[in-house]
């Protein structure tokens, strides 16, 4: 048990400093996002692995889950690279899209999809969000939470009700454009998480925007 302890730890420790090494460091490496997926699907397998062996056999499991781990974490990895890479590609310069490694988060500002205090997608303002539905379609294996925010501007209730409304009116467009609805969920966070300074005319309008996020599931 010593030893099956001290492999762990050593495996572990491996396998956080390669995590520890920041994939946005290298926009330009296509492979980035791959490694990174390996690792965090190498840890994931490790852990599995040992948890479901007996004693005798941990060590075993650890080293054969995180190597199927691995594996599975670089496919989703290169999935979520092509994916990132198309969406940059045909969407609009002003929508961020974001690769985390283990999951993608699309970045809308509010003023491109909606007027002020509506919670209604303008028509004329849809087709990125075509775009990004047909991607969800092309790559099916993820579940996607669309998530509204706001800026601190008039009553924190009437923000919260506001970006739930917007998000729900967001996933909507995407069931309409043919991705199951089983796939998304919709919901809102007000003004309680902003990503630049409120004290601002620039800041509050990117606090004001919607995420799509994509999770990979297999």
């Amino acid at each position: 048990m010593h030893l099956f302890r001290v492999a762990v730890m050593l495996l572990a420790v491996s396998l956080f400093l390669t995590a520890c090494v920041d994939p946005n460091a290298y926009p330009d490496d296509p492979n980035a996002r791959q490694r990174s997926g390996a690792v965090i699907g190498g840890i994931v397998g490790a852990v599995s692995g040992a948890a479901v062996s007996s004693d005798d056999d941990r060590l075993k499991g650890a080293i054969i889950g995180g190597a199927l781990g691995a594996g599975t974490g670089a496919l989703i990895g290169a999935d979520l690279d092509r994916q990132a890479a198309e969406l940059r590609g045909s969407l609009n310069s002003n929508i961020g899209v974001i690769n985390h490694g283990d999951y993608l988060v699309v970045q809308m500002p509010q003023d491109l999809l909606f007027a002020v205090d509506s919670a209604s997608v303008r028509p004329d303002l849809r087709s990125d969000l075509y775009t990004v539905a047909s991607s969800l379609m092309k790559y099916p294996n993820s579940r996607i939470e669309v998530i509204g925010h706001t800026d601190n501007t008039g009553s924190a209730a009437y923000n919260q009700d506001l970006s739930q409304r917007r998000a729900v009116s967001v996933a909507a467009v995407l069931r309409e454009s043919g991705v199951p609805g089983a796939r998304i969920a919709a919901y809102g966070r007000g003004e309680d998480q902003p990503i630049a300074s409120n004290l601002t005319p620039d800041g509050r309008a990117k606090n004001r925007r919607v995420e799509i996020i994509i999770r990979p599931t297999r």
